[in-house]
Parts: C-alpha cells; sequence; structure tokens
C-alpha cells in the first residue's frame, strides 16, 4: 500500500454504511495518516490512535473527520464529540457508526 491511499467513494459504496464498511474505512485511513505501508485489516481496535504504531495527532484526526464524512457520505455533528474521548481506532468507528445509524 502506498503512503498516498486514502479512502475513496468507490471504496464505499453509497447508502448508509453498516459497521464492517465504517471499520474498514476507518482503518484505511488511519494507516493513510500515520503514513503506513501496512494492510489496514492487521490494525486491531484497540490499537491507539496515537501510540507506537499509529501517529494521529490533532490536527490529522481533524482532517480524518472530514474525510470520513465525505467518504462515507455522513455527517458527524458537533454535539457527538461532547464529553467523548477518542484514543482507539474502536472509539472513532464508534463515533461513525453512531453517526451513520443516526442518518438512517
Amino acid at each position: 500500500m502506498s503512503t498516498d491511499a486514502s479512502v475513496s467513494s468507490a471504496a464505499v459504496p453509497p447508502g448508509a454504511p453498516d459497521r464492517a464498511r465504517i471499520g474498514e474505512a476507518v482503518r484505511r485511513l488511519v494507516v493513510t495518516e500515520s503514513r503506513l505501508s501496512v494492510d489496514p485489516r492487521t490494525i486491531s481496535d484497540d490499537e491507539p490512535l496515537n501510540g507506537p504504531l499509529l501517529k494521529v495527532n490533532s490536527l490529522g484526526f481533524l482532517g480524518m473527520l472530514i474525510r470520513l464524512e465525505e467518504d462515507l457520505g455522513i455527517a458527524l455533528p458537533d454535539d457527538l464529540f461532547v464529553g467523548r474521548t477518542f484514543s482507539t481506532v474502536a472509539d472513532l468507528t464508534a463515533l461513525v457508526a453512531t453517526a451513520a445509524e443516526t442518518a438512517r
């Protein structure tokens, strides 16, 4: 996988995405943001977003949120972020899944 790989609308079909597709999109995006050349499927749910493997900083996190909204065709309303902490891949996947459920 090249370091400029990205989640594309072709990779995630249109319509409200299910949790598996959301997880797949999140993994691809965190791998890209961290500039890794690994298979996104090897990234576990409990992998820290900013730890020894993934290197997602606050600016990168914001960019990923925008990209997820665009690529998955969902909105991530501000109120979803209130009182939440995002430490792992699972945290980010849960946020996006909540937004997708709300949109259905």
